[in-house]
């Protein structure tokens, strides 16, 4: 669950940049859009991974 933290606030200052471009959006804008699609998958990740392990 530390996927959603370290995607958006402890990697921001590496990526706080204009250019480059990716897919036409600015590169901070890509990050966020990368990083807000990885946090569901992390959630569901972690939620089967309980699962596993008998929790409910």
């Amino acid at each position: 669950m530390l996927l959603p933290y370290v995607l958006f606030l402890a990697v921001l200052p590496l990526v706080n940049r204009v250019t480059p471009t990716v897919l036409g959006l600015p590169f901070l804008f890509f990050w966020m859009l990368v990083a807000t699609l990885a946090t569901p998958l992390a959630v569901a990740l972690a939620r089967r991974g309980d699962r596993g392990r008998g929790r409910r």
